[in-house]
């Protein structure tokens, strides 16, 4: 019975699976917000057969036969350059639309700032991982075989302003008539079908809709049922389950309380093992606070010890450069002796010098005046007798001026001796 039901419930699943609907559903036209009054300029993307207008102020692009427009995080379709647009969901965007660099997009949204300029958008990261698995590959292709661009629809350009046509089936009879081009991609085709076979296919959607709801009425009856039967079933293994678990909580309880006795027991040996780590604990803790104590007490007396012989060095240099002071004195003190005496010996030595050249000069003196008396006693020609007054005199000046040069000399020695 269960294996019944889950084929029913596979089969339906894989029905809706194997429907996909379409990108968007006919005449389900919206407004985007734009509205081109002529036809745009469209410029070949270099190596994308994909057209971008680069005077347009929107994301707008032409490929396979449609306008595309991306604008509010969606996009939207049309086979003229005005609309009316249809919107087209994100996994239904043909692989080459989505492939355009960014630096095309003329109104890129906020959420494509810092991505490459020169790659595609990353809607992989934006649109989240489902689209990204369902989408696989969509951003790996061969450029050497990307197809031809679709022709341009010039033929639009006839159409500008109020000659816009503005009714889908004179859009697609102007179209029919101007415009051979046939798509290749599923979206493309599926936008250009003709409205009675769209409306063909949405009476069959419908139809396999209804079809659908009548076999999940019947499959939800069925599953009604089969959970009423499967209620009785578990109320019985309940009641069952029930009396086991009674018989188990009394087991239970029993090992419970073994298991509590065991357990006070393993509590009580674990008290007195704690105890017993305590008290070791507190006797190493003092152990080691004695060993600490006798470590500080050695460290303090090493310092003491450091302290004093500093305090010694200290002393001894001191007194050393006290005693160093006192040589340097002292020698200064002899060298001062020294010169004070080589001062008096050269002073003893001009002064006896000085007194040797007074004598010297008191000699000349007298000899001088016994001359000049002996020639005063004895009588001589008159101009001999002028020329011997006349040299004596001669004789006293140089006496005197050296008598003053003596002094000036004496005079000198005797600042130079202060100054020092």
């Amino acid at each position: 019975m269960k294996k019944t039901y889950l084929m029913i419930a596979i089969s339906m699943t894989l029905v809706q699976g194997c429907y996909t609907a379409p990108p968007y559903q006919p005449s389900s036209h919206v407004a985007v917000g734009i509205n081109y009054s002529t036809y745009p300029d469209l410029v070949q993307i270099p190596g994308y057969p994909v057209y971008y207008a680069p005077r347009v102020d929107s994301n707008y692009f032409f490929y396979d036969g449609l306008y595309w427009v991306f604008q509010d995080d969606n996009w939207y379709a049309s086979s003229w350059y005005n609309g009316p647009w249809d919107r087209v969901g994100y996994y239904d965007v043909p692989a080459y639309v989505l492939r355009v660099p960014v630096r095309y997009y003329r109104q890129p949204p906020p959420y494509f700032r810092g991505w490459r300029a020169d790659a595609p958008p990353r809607w992989g990261d934006h649109w989240g991982r489902d689209w990204e698995q369902r989408r696989s590959g969509w951003d790996r292709w061969d450029r050497g075989s990307a197809p031809a661009p679709a022709p341009l629809p010039a033929y639009q350009r006839n159409y500008p302003g109020d000659r816009y046509p503005r009714a889908v089936e004179q859009q697609h009879t102007i179209r029919s008539e101007n415009y051979r081009y046939q798509p290749r991609e599923p979206v493309t085709q599926q936008y250009f079908k003709p409205r009675v076979q769209q409306d063909q296919q949405r009476q069959q959607d419908q139809q396999r809709q209804q079809d659908q709801q009548r076999q999940q009425d019947q499959q939800r009856q069925q599953d009604q049922q089969r959970q009423q039967e499967q209620q009785r079933q578990q109320e019985q293994q309940r009641q069952q389950e029930q009396q086991r678990q009674q018989e188990q909580q009394r087991q239970q309880e029993q090992q419970r309380q073994q298991e509590q006795q065991r357990q006070q027991e393993q509590q009580r040996q674990q008290e007195q093992r704690q105890q017993e780590q305590q008290r070791q604990q507190e006797q190493q803790r003092q152990q080691e606070q004695q060993r600490r104590q006798e470590l500080q007490r050695q460290q303090e007396l090493q310092r003491q010890q450091e302290q004093q012989r500093q305090k010694e060095q200290q002393r001894q240099k001191e007194l050393q450069r006290q005693q160093e002071q006192q040589r340097q004195k002292e020698q200064q003190r002899q060298q001062e002796q020294q010169r004070q005496q080589e001062q008096q010996r050269q002073q003893e030595q001009q002064r006896q010098k000085e007194q040797q050249r007074q004598k010297e000069q008191q000699r000349q003196k007298e000899q001088q005046q016994q001359d000049l008396e002996r020639q005063r006693s004895q009588p001589e020609p008159k101009g001999k007798a002028q020329d011997q007054k006349a040299a004596p005199q001669d004789q006293v000046q140089k006496d005197k001026e050296a008598q003053q040069e003596y002094e000036r000399k004496k005079k000198e020695d005797e600042e130079r001796y202060q100054n020092r």
